[in-house]
């Protein structure tokens, strides 16, 4: 049976110790490679109203530039996964982020729509592996009763990274320095950040417990001690090989429920400025400054989840829950007639809650399976999750061209958060530890 560490040790000095020191070194770090990564894979978000009317693109074209990033992020899910599992992360997480930083910079020199599809798609290639590697990072780290926290501490970048890029890119669109239009520099600037983390990472991160000479011996030899102990119980509870864990019911129902899921949130992401520039008029400076707000409101929801999906141990319902939420906020967001600070409520609850379900729903797979096993989980479901982010946008973004209405296409898409809450509802765990029970 496996036991809840956290639980047990909340009173052993060392063990605090330990698990403070832990998470003040490594989850502020990985929330600012993520915040990079999440900003280079949405800046085109705060580019797009500039960038479309100065290329003639069309809603289709952006759309499917938007999501085509999530097609060349589906290669290398599984094997990113496995290389960190296997070799550590360190190095394949500093060939990442150098290459994505380069490939960002690529987008702001395209002025073709194939150069916009290519240069997309290599910026997903590049990125393939890293977010399945940091959740297989955490479980080297973090035991199962922590890992909820762990994870909101490092998924709170996404919004973060937003509110930060906001601000930011409204303020790069209004350059023009040699010639090339603030657009242009919105992704030139934002991809630099990238490259000089991947080299502070090759000298920062460290891949296993029992090599952190930033721990005293006593620290990593418990926290070694105790992640150990937890993989033994769980190998004995279940033992699977990589091929029968990517077809396990539970992994798969995992998967179906993250790419139905994403369907809906990154049509959020990728047109937000678009639908504050509808709802008010305004500029699209300022209508990329506005979104701001809204991913400010969601950075409290995603720490307030990771911490209550710890707390009270039902991470698959909160998960579940917020699914469900996150599709009627945002149908609500596009409802026609609404004042402008309505909709900017709606917006503000929307991002709360499409935000605040990763950070449960990531606990799920890494208690269902371990090792290797675990490791290509994670990536094929994440490998879904990509598959749900290159549909959402292609499908809005040929909708609106089609001529169908923003409220339908949004409704037709968020209708799809219901079904991911019920597939996740049927996942199962073999054993009945506090997290677990909540899952069968």
């Amino acid at each position: 049976m496996l036991t809840s560490t956290p639980i047990e040790s909340a009173s052993d000095p060392l063990g605090k110790r330990t698990r403070s020191r832990i998470s003040r070194r490594l989850l502020p770090f990985l929330c600012l490679l993520y915040l990079a990564a999440y900003l280079d894979r949405a800046n085109v978000s705060f580019a797009k109203l500039s960038m479309t009317s100065d290329l003639h693109f069309s809603e289709a074209v952006y759309g499917l530039g938007a999501g085509i990033f999530f097609l060349g992020y589906l290669l290398l899910e599984i094997p990113g996964a496995l290389i960190v599992e296997r070799w550590g992360a360190r190095r394949w997480f500093t060939r990442i982020l150098v290459t994505w930083g380069l490939c960002t910079i690529v987008v702001g020199f395209v002025r073709t729509p194939l150069q916009f599809y290519s240069a997309r798609f290599l910026l997903g290639v590049a990125e393939a592996g890293f977010y399945p590697g940091i959740i297989v990072y955490l479980t080297h780290w973090f035991a199962s009763g922590d890992r909820a926290k762990a994870m909101a501490g490092f998924i709170v970048a996404i919004p973060v990274s937003l509110v930060l890029g906001a601000p930011i890119s409204a303020l790069i669109l209004k350059l023009h320095w040699l010639g090339l239009p603030g657009w242009r520099w919105v992704f030139i600037l934002e991809g630099l950040p990238a490259i000089i983390l991947g080299i502070v990472t090759f000298f920062y991160l460290t891949d296993n417990p029992w090599e952190a000479k930033w721990l005293e011996p006593p620290e990593r030899t418990w926290i070694a001690g105790e992640l150990a102990r937890e993989k033994a119980e769980k190998s004995a509870a279940v033992h699977r090989s990589i091929w029968s864990a990517l077809r396990n019911r539970s992994v798969l129902l995992c998967a179906l429920s993250i790419c139905t899921a994403n369907l809906g949130s990154y049509v959020f992401v990728f047109w937000l400025p678009t639908t504050i520039h509808q709802a008010s008029g305004l500029s699209p400076v300022m209508s990329a400054l506005y979104s701001a707000l809204p991913l400010a409101f969601a950075v409290v929801f995603v720490l307030w989840s990771g911490r209550s999906s710890d707390r009270i141990g039902k991470p698959k319902w909160q998960a579940a829950g917020l699914m469900v939420a996150a599709g009627i906020f945002l149908s609500l967001s596009v409802v026609p007639g609404q004042p402008f600070p309505l909709v900017m409520f709606w917006l503000c609850v929307a991002a709360g809650t499409i935000y605040a379900w990763p950070p449960s729903f990531w606990v799920l797979p890494t208690v269902i399976l371990g090792g290797s096993a675990e490791a290509a989980s994670i990536g094929f479901i994440n490998m879904l999750a990509g598959l749900g982010g290159f549909l959402g946008p292609s499908i809005f973004g040929r909708l609106l061209g089609a001529g169908y209405s923003v409220r339908v296409a949004t409704a037709l898409l968020t209708t799809c958060n219901v079904a991911a809450a019920m597939a996740l509802l049927f996942v199962q765990v073999p054993s009945p530890t506090k997290i677990e029970n909540a899952l069968e």
